[in-house]
């Protein structure tokens, strides 16, 4: 049997080779970007051309990355995610190495695509303020003080929009916001799938699920009424998880935040409803307009200058 100690050496040395391989592939360009806090998204599309998404700048061409090199970066992931990459199996998905921050990956290859792609989700590395969003017109100034005062008064917010609208990025505002008024009293746990929320309040836990043990959201959510919080977090609400969520902010633990993919406040409830009856229960309109306090909806507008903004703010009717 091999000594514990070298065993551990070698496999530190097999990850310092795996970072160094995908560190050559992406070049000096693109391993500049994990270090941007502006940057937001790269990504890499079948015409070989490497995008950038940078917060208030748009999406611009940084660089080209051959089939060839794509095709070995996915192979490396699929590696240091224990897995395989092959035509039978063409996808890859799962968080970055750390010396990446731990960035979220999906990529694929042929046949689900002409040639090898990717797209790299980078975690938030600084919180745009409620402040930035209302002094660059993503939010007025009135939809700014309705936040503030959802915040203040413990409402369970829900922010919904399409993919890459920055749902995600507005969640962490409202959080930096908490944040700034929470003490030790208020316990914050936050559950994820990939570590995207960013909260520095003082009393906070932050749990992960794990498909290799196949510790779900449903499940950490369960683990997290045992956990004693004050207020519950939530990245992307996708499954039936949304029933046991809804069901943890409706048994006093009020302040929550998550986020949902819609394309208007009122889609949010039907999809919030619909990810309910996957958790095989009939329609939960009901424990939604008790548990759901507030949906901000944010969108891309090309018409403003950050290219994202707040169109609507529905607050539930908890008289209906």
């Amino acid at each position: 049997m091999a000594d514990p100690i070298t065993m551990d050496r070698a496999q530190v040395e097999a990850h310092g080779r795996l970072i160094e391989q995908m560190r050559r592939i992406l070049g000096a360009d693109i391993c500049a970007v994990f270090g941007d806090p502006a940057a937001v998204e790269i990504m890499l599309n079948d015409d070989g051309r490497v995008l950038v998404e940078r917060h208030g700048q748009g999406i611009t061409h940084l660089t080209d990355l051959s089939a060839s090199k794509a095709l070995n970066l996915l192979a490396l992931m699929a590696d240091f995610r224990g897995t395989t990459v092959t035509r039978d199996k063409p996808i890859v998905e799962g968080a970055m190495p750390d010396e990446f921050l731990r960035a979220r990956f999906a990529g694929a290859i042929p046949p689900l695509m002409p040639r090898p792609t990717f797209s790299i989700r980078l975690p938030a590395r600084k919180i745009y303020t409620l402040e930035d969003y209302r002094n660059n017109a993503i939010i007025t100034g009135e939809q700014y003080d309705k936040i503030i005062e959802a915040v203040e008064n413990r409402k369970n917010i829900l922010v919904s929009g399409g993919a890459g609208s920055g749902k995600t990025t507005l969640l962490n505002a409202v959080s930096d916001t908490i944040a700034c008024r929470a003490g030790l009293d208020q316990r914050i746990v936050i559950i994820e799938d990939t570590r995207e929320i960013v909260c520095n309040a003082p009393n906070t836990v932050q749990m992960l699920t794990d498909a290799d043990t196949d510790i779900d959201m449903t499940r950490l959510l369960k683990l997290t009424l045992r956990y004693r919080p004050d207020r519950i977090f939530v990245g992307e609400v996708r499954d039936g998880a949304a029933l046991a969520l809804l069901k943890a902010w409706n048994t006093g633990h009020p302040g929550g935040l998550a986020t949902l993919h819609a394309n208007s406040t009122q889609a949010a409830l039907t999809r919030l409803d619909q990810l309910c009856q996957e958790a095989g229960v009939p329609s939960q309109m009901p424990l939604i307009h008790e548990a759901v306090d507030v949906i901000i909806q944010i969108a891309r507008d090309a018409s403003v200058p950050a290219g994202r903004r707040i169109t609507d703010i529905l607050f539930m009717d908890k008289q209906d």
